[in-house]
């Protein structure tokens, strides 16, 4: 039987368009290309093993993006996140891994720009009206000054990875507050709360006007803070640098989870990735 030339051209036109979307489908089914970038709450800093490679970075094979990446089938990973970043070492010594190719990014940027390692050290050392005052002086530098900045590093990320879901993770509440507890008071620790539900409002403000995911962990490490009896975060320890930082626990039960939740749609829009069914 030999077909007409009207029915032979529709017949190529239904192949062609087939091949397009099993190509296409193909295209966005592989694995993300994965960039972390962020500070010590990224880079597992508190979670121990770390890669003698990354030095004062100190990237933790516990880490959740490690975990993550381990657990997909990525197409690449690049882990340059770094104990102590601000966002403005973020931007300046972090985005050259990003590129048009990445469609996955986790960031945390934020808490070093507020000063928190002098303001534990302040409530550590002072009295609770000392650690007020520095807690609130923190406060409002997220109030005031650290938009700006979260909105800058946002930008030059969306820029670097213009076809990238970008997940901003969060950071958890210090404390369980409970009747006794050894170390500091509960005055101290109800300010230290307060401050990082004030961190995740700001960031979660920056994280929507730039169009990026934001993923609040303070729920996954809900009753798991210090004083809770299931601590998922490092007290005053040694190396000093790890006091007040997520254990491996906390990487693998609180973070890897919220990232999960977060990524697990990534590259499944072909508008995000650049791909369309008829490319």
């Amino acid at each position: 039987m030999r077909l007409s030339r009207p029915l032979l051209s529709a017949f190529g036109a239904v192949t062609l368009a087939a091949g397009s979307m099993v190509w296409s489908g193909a295209a966005y089914a592989a694995g993300p290309h994965y960039v972390a970038l962020g500070d010590s709450y990224s880079s597992g800093t508190g979670a121990g093993s770390y890669d003698p490679d990354s030095g004062a970075c100190k990237r933790s094979a516990n880490a959740y993006a490690n975990l993550w990446a381990s657990a997909n089938a990525t197409e690449s990973f690049k882990f340059v996140a770094c104990s102590g970043a601000t966002t403005t070492s973020v931007a300046s010594g972090q985005l050259g891994a990003l590129g048009s190719s990445t469609t996955l990014v986790s960031v945390t940027a934020g808490g070093n720009d507020a000063g928190f390692s002098d303001v534990m050290q302040t409530c550590v050392l002072n009295s609770t009206s000392t650690c007020q005052n520095r807690v609130a002086q923190a406060e409002g530098y997220m109030r005031d000054t650290l938009p700006g900045r979260l909105d800058s590093l946002y930008s030059k990320i969306r820029s670097r990875a213009p076809s990238a879901r970008v997940v901003v993770l969060g950071y958890p509440r210090l404390y369980t507050i409970v009747d006794w507890c050894v170390g500091l008071s509960n005055a101290k620790r109800t300010a230290l709360n307060g401050a990082a539900d004030t961190l995740a409002g700001v960031t979660r403000q920056a994280a929507g006007r730039a169009g990026f995911t934001w993923s609040d962990v303070r729920d996954e490490f809900s009753g798991h803070e210090l004083c809770s009896g299931d601590d998922w975060l490092n007290a005053v320890t040694i190396p000093i640098e790890s006091s007040y930082h997520p254990t491996a626990r906390g990487h693998r039960l609180g973070y890897l989870p919220a990232m999960t939740a977060s990524a697990k749609t990534a590259v499944k829009n072909p508008a995000r990735t650049g791909l369309r069914a008829d490319a």
